[in-house]
This record gives C-alpha cells, sequence and structure tokens, in this order.
C-alpha cells in the first residue's frame, strides 16, 4: 500500500512566485486526502498533478490562507459532476464559516458537503488507518493531524515452517493468517509484529508538549517553520515556530525525517534549512508540486522527490 504526500503550497500567509499557500494531499492506496486548502489550491492542482477528486478535506484551523481555496474547489467539483459525499473536517467554528462562505460562493448542488467540527483528541477510523486530531498552540482553535497504521504481521520463515513439517502452498497462507496448522502456531514461524507508518502534520502552531507526544516515533513529521531563530520572540507572539524550534520537535520526538512548510519570503530556504540541520539533520524543505514518499520501516526511509527532476524544464523552484 503506497503512502505519499504531495506538497501543493508550501509558503506561508502570502504566495509567491514560486510558493503557494497551505495545502498538502496524502495519497494513501486509493484515497486521497487534502489538509488544508490555501488560496489557488486548485490552480497548483491542475499545474502539477492534476485535479483529481478528494475523498476527505481536514483544516488545521480557521485562518484564511489556509482555507480561502475552498470555496472554488468545491464549486468546481460541482461543474465537474461530483456525485460522491464530500466532509470536510475541522476545528469548531467550521460549519459557521463554510456555512458563510459557501452562502456568498453559492451552495453546492449535486453531491452532500458536510462539515465535521473535531475536539482534540478525537480519533477518526478509515479502512486501515486512523486520522488523530490533536490540539496544538496557535491562535484560537487550531489541530495537527496525526495518521497512523497498525502494527502489520511479523515476515513468513517458509524454511522454518517445512522444517516443521508444512507443506508449501495453502498450508503457508493458513498460518499466515492466523491459524494454527498441526500443532504449528503462526508464532513460530513469523517473525515479529511490524509497525505500520506514522505521518504528523503539525498546521501553524509553537513549539508543543501535544504535538511533541503525538508526534512520536513518526516516519515523517510536517512542521510549520515560519521565522528564522533571529525571530524567536516574533514567533511566539503571533502562534508560530522558528525553523530550529520545529526541528527540536523533531528531535524529541525521535521522528524518522522532518519537512519544513509554512515558509515565509521573510528569511532564505537556505538559512532556514541550516538552522534546523544543526539540530535535527534529516531535515528536507520541500517545494511546492515536490512529494515525499513514505515506504515501510522495512523497505526504507521516506525520500523526497523533487517535481522539476520528475518533470525536466518545469519552472518550480526555492
Amino acid at each position: 500500500m503506497d503512502l505519499s504526500v504531495f506538497f501543493a503550497g508550501t509558503g506561508g500567509s502570502m504566495p509567491t512566485a514560486r510558493r503557494g499557500l497551505p495545502a498538502i494531499l496524502i495519497r494513501r492506496g486509493g484515497d486521497r486526502i487534502l489538509v488544508d486548502c490555501g488560496e489557488g489550491t486548485q490552480r497548483q492542482l491542475l499545474r502539477s498533478i492534476g485535479l483529481s477528486d478528494v475523498d476527505e478535506i481536514f483544516l488545521t484551523h480557521l485562518h484564511a490562507d489556509h482555507w480561502l481555496g475552498l470555496p472554488g474547489l468545491l464549486k468546481t467539483f460541482e461543474l465537474r459532476g461530483r456525485e460522491v459525499p464530500l466532509t470536510v473536517h475541522g476545528p469548531p467554528g467550521l460549519r459557521e464559516l463554510l456555512g458563510a462562505v459557501m452562502g456568498v460562493a453559492g451552495r453546492v448542488a449535486g453531491y452532500e458537503l458536510t462539515a465535521i467540527e473535531l475536539e482534540p483528541g478525537e480519533v477518526l477510523e478509515r479502512d486501515g488507518y486512523r486520522i488523530a486530531a490533536v490540539p496544538v498552540s496557535h491562535r484560537g482553535p487550531a489541530l495537527a493531524y496525526v495518521l497512523f497504521e497498525p502494527e502489520r504481521p511479523g515476515a513468513f520463515d517458509p524454511v522454518a515452517a517445512q522444517a516443521l513439517g508444512l507443506t508449501p502452498g495453502p498450508e503457508f497462507g493458513r498460518v499466515q493468517r492466523g491459524e494454527t496448522i498441526r500443532g504449528v502456531a503462526p508464532e513460530r514461524v513469523m517473525g515479529p509484529n511490524r509497525p505500520g507508518r506514522k505521518l504528523t502534520i503539525s498546521g501553524d502552531t509553537r513549539p508543543c508538549e501535544s504535538l511533541r507526544l503525538a508526534a512520536h516515533g513518526s516516519d515523517l513529521l510536517i512542521h510549520e517553520a515560519t521565522f528564522a531563530i533571529e525571530e524567536a520572540e516574533r514567533a511566539y507572539e503571533t502562534g508560530h515556530s522558528t525553523a530550529s524550534q520545529a526541528a527540536g520537535v523533531a528531535r524529541d520526538a525521535d521522528v524518522g525525517m522532518l519537512a519544513l512548510n509554512h515558509l515565509s519570503i521573510r528569511h532564505p530556504a537556505g538559512l532556514l534549512k541550516d538552522e534546523a540541520r544543526s539540530i535535527f539533520e534529516r531535515t528536507v524543505l520541500p517545494r511546492d508540486f515536490d512529494t515525499i514518499e513514505i515506504p515501510f520501516a522495512e523497505r526504507g526511509r521516506p525520500e523526497l522527490h523533487r517535481f522539476d527532476q520528475q518533470r525536466p524544464g518545469h519552472p518550480v523552484g526555492s
């Protein structure tokens, strides 16, 4: 089951020529989950991977730079004849906001649109994974999101199975599914359980204990880095983090990779990268349209794939 994160927008507060406003598309198997929908998100998708229908939308908080692209996206789905229901999740206040903006933009017809306000700590069950809403420290209600999978059975040892008298074929499959065959229990031929994958997206936040705990052991932590260390005081006042603070969360949470986003034009990307890597070496700064693939642990570590390297000549830069 593939799991990847596509960065439709990596900027903060204001779009620039090279960075759009916050929008992250999670792709797990056939599922498509959009986290935040800044102004121009649908245009960003059309310029890159195409505007496919999403299954769900999650807003981290209700500041305009994280949702202003939502009315246009919802109306485009209507114009394209969408019939499948769509749910938008977010913190308290979401229903009022969505009702107001769609009242101006025009309510959608043809598909059912639902707004669900999440409580901090709420966990949503999905097919093969869960999504947890984690309270973070911003200005007003704000949530981080953690997508995590359950443990998987350990690797099957066919040599041990044959030595214990099992016959290759259906018997191998049955014992892998948990049956005891002719006295051979699964634990005698299966290795220890293997971890599922874990992805954490911070939204906008100061460094906070709730996020550090929730992100622990994540394969990938996507954390905002609006400011450089020289503006740490301003970061705190506005409810944001510096790159080095994000790196400190990654280090303390023992994550596999840190991806910085919500980057401001106030600071060169190279400066933010250097500050973060001095604390947490495995830090990357995705550009718009980049992808991070998250394999199972036994198959390797998360890897950043640059969009402009996959599509020669595409005018995307940092």
